[in-house]
């Protein structure tokens, strides 16, 4: 590689660290799919003028520290700010790759938050990934949320149990077990990530009762073909994961090049519900700049015609009418 080339990348990893685990080191050889998402680019040093330092608002909407509180009926807590990998499209780039987890300080005042909130039901912990925190200290917050009584549901936002399957343990699994209902939500993007490695892990999860979801992002030179898409989600349902989200991607700084349009999405979901099942398909949102929540996006199917009429067309492109009973 050129001299220049170094020095740009090197710039690059200057501004967003590298982390690769040697599961994805040894997948990455073989699928570009795999390896796009995780090797720095010096298009990263693009600055695009939509581009956003909190894509998702996690800061507009921080009553404390470490918690961001969106809906009335969940929030998020950041437990950590590290990964095993770092994803070059990241939405939480500016913050993601510090040291260290949330200070002890911090996590009490986020968990007296969440005492003191009955509407909060569901608490969401992510980072960072929260499964790079020891059992012992995933144990102690397992049990602290258990403790409060109107909380009923902890879900897991990570990419370990692929990215890093060998934390799949049995001390991680007995720390997940309290009277809450643990959900785990695994990001995944390409059918090539799932290696043989990973798909035990998550046999593991299910297996010890923990649902499973996952989440993707669509990203443009990865996975934005139907066929792509496909056959990440044939392979997801046979491992006991719900396809739940497809993530448009977000306005992160320097993740411009990954950026497909609205349309080509909507283009991409109409082809896959003419390939998969139901059960295969997430939901395509957008996940509205400045905190204003996520918002499904999918093909628009149904045009109002007045009348109670409505145009519906079907997954072959063909047009009917339906209408409303009066």
């Amino acid at each position: 590689m050129p001299e220049a080339d170094i020095a740009l990348l090197e710039r690059v990893v200057q501004d967003f660290r590298l982390r690769l685990t040697p599961e994805m080191q040894a997948a990455a050889q073989s699928s570009d799919g795999v390896a796009a998402q995780f090797v720095p680019s010096a298009e990263e040093l693009v600055t695009r003028p939509e581009d956003l330092r909190d894509p998702i608002g996690d800061d507009a909407h921080s009553p404390v520290r470490g918690l961001t509180h969106r809906y009335p009926d969940r929030v998020i807590l950041h437990v950590t700010k590290t990964c095993e990998v770092y994803c070059r499209f990241c939405f939480r780039r500016e913050t993601v790759g510090e040291t260290g987890h949330l200070p002890q300080d911090d996590l009490t005042a986020a968990l007296d938050y969440i005492s003191a909130t009955p509407s909060i039901w569901e608490v969401v912990l992510t980072g960072g990934d929260p499964l790079v925190l020891s059992p012992r200290r995933l144990g102690e917050i397992m049990a602290r949320l258990a403790a409060i009584p109107h909380v009923g549901i902890v879900r897991f936002h990570t990419r370990v149990p692929v990215v890093a399957p060998q934390r799949i343990t049995p001390d991680l699994l007995n720390a997940l077990k309290t009277r809450l209902v643990p959900w785990m939500v695994i990001h995944t993007n390409h059918a090539d990530e799932l290696t043989t490695a990973a798909r035990a892990a998550l046999s593991r999860l299910a297996d010890a009762g923990v649902p499973l979801l996952s989440q993707s992002v669509l990203l443009r030179g990865i996975n934005d073909r139907a066929e792509v898409l496909e056959a990440l989600f044939r392979a997801l349902i046979g491992l006991r994961v719900k396809p739940y989200y497809l993530h448009h991607c977000d306005m992160a700084r320097g993740a411009g090049h990954f950026r497909t349009t609205i349309a080509e999405g909507q283009a991409i979901m109409a082809a896959l519900r003419g390939r998969l099942s139901g059960t295969c398909l997430p939901t395509y949102v957008l996940d509205l700049p400045g905190g204003h929540g996520k918002v499904p996006i999918g093909p628009d199917y149904l045009a109002p015609q007045g009348d109670g009429t409505w145009q519906v067309t079907d997954w072959r492109g063909t047009v009917h009418l339906y209408h409303d009973p009066i």
